[in-house]
């Protein structure tokens, strides 16, 4: 029996975009002092984590982002720790899908050369922002080298309060910068499979890692959920993920981050940065731990998608 895998990834979406999320101002993060926190401490402290916890991560960077010295030099120290280095495009876009085919080829292709660039290392995974994926994103990838995608997260409750804030921050004035994604991904498969077209079906494309939901209700298995539960509660979720033969689970730099890391304006809206910093580290803790009993081996996202190729 082959054994059961279990690969955290995380997107180091920098503290600007959870602004653009909420529909605030670039104004409100830029006054907000820990508008580099994702680098500037969140990695390091998943670094330390990672080695406190024995486990690779997968680390999904904007290109961007790494125009910025300390952030590059962050994430290559990271790199040298043994974790992987993934793509989440150029710039974030949350709308990137509804791009002109040449721009959104662009945008995963400029990515990859400012990871290259400052890492010294060619990506070879991809996950769009937002988890908003489409066939044409699709039929890009493999032309730029990319080896397999982790977009697609065929959850219910997740995309109903994703809809629902899009809607309300709209009444609001205040649009988020978030785009509704095609309700059929809800029927995706939830364990790896290739790509057909449409996406949401098995073909003989890219190798998809879906991001991880539980069984039967299809409930979030991410770290916004995880952190929220807390380190009790969460074994709920796990127990509901112990089984499957890959467990993608997936963090945001942010869920090691809490508001006395200069974002208690931000804290106003993103109500996990309330949660205190040592609860988030003892829930990823008791998470890891559970999954390690239930016999799972830590790896990488390619090291997940090498054995499910073989």
């Amino acid at each position: 029996m082959p054994p059961r895998l279990c690969a955290i990834s995380v997107d180091l979406d920098e503290i600007p975009n959870y602004y653009a999320i909420h529909g605030r101002s670039g104004t409100d993060s830029q006054d907000t002092t820990g508008a580099t926190a994702v680098y500037d401490i969140a990695v390091p402290r998943l670094r330390s984590l990672a080695r406190a916890l024995e486990v690779p991560l997968t680390l999904f960077a904007i290109g961007k982002d790494l125009e910025r010295t300390e952030s590059a030099r962050a994430l290559t120290e990271a790199h040298r720790d043994g974790h992987e280095l993934a793509n989440h495009t150029q710039s974030h876009l949350y709308d990137l899908t509804r791009r002109p085919r040449e721009e959104i080829a662009r945008e995963i292709d400029e990515g990859t050369t400012a990871i290259e660039r400052a890492a010294g290392v060619r990506p070879r995974g991809f996950r769009a922002p937002g988890y908003t994926i489409t066939d044409e994103v699709f039929r890009i990838l493999p032309g730029l080298g990319y080896r397999y995608d982790s977009s697609v997260f065929p959850c219910p409750g997740y995309m109903a309060l994703k809809d629902a804030a899009i809607t309300a921050y709209s009444l609001l004035g205040r649009p988020s910068r978030s785009v509704i994604d095609n309700p059929a991904v809800l029927t995706a498969p939830t364990r790896p499979y290739r790509i057909g077209e449409p996406y949401w079906r098995r073909g003989s494309g890219l190798l998809e890692l879906p991001i991880q939901v539980t069984r039967g209700l299809r409930l979030p298995y991410i770290g916004t959920t995880l952190m929220l539960a807390g380190p009790d509660r969460s074994k709920w979720l796990t127990r509901g993920v112990i089984g499957e033969p890959l467990v993608n689970l997936e963090l945001h730099g942010i869920d090691v981050l809490d508001q006395n890391d200069g974002l208690s304006e931000l804290a106003r809206s993103q109500r996990d940065l309330r949660v205190p910093v040592a609860t988030k580290e003892d829930t990823l803790a008791a998470t890891v731990e559970r999954l390690r009993s239930a016999g799972y081996a830590f790896v990488t996202l390619e090291e997940a998608a090498t054995r499910v190729e073989a």
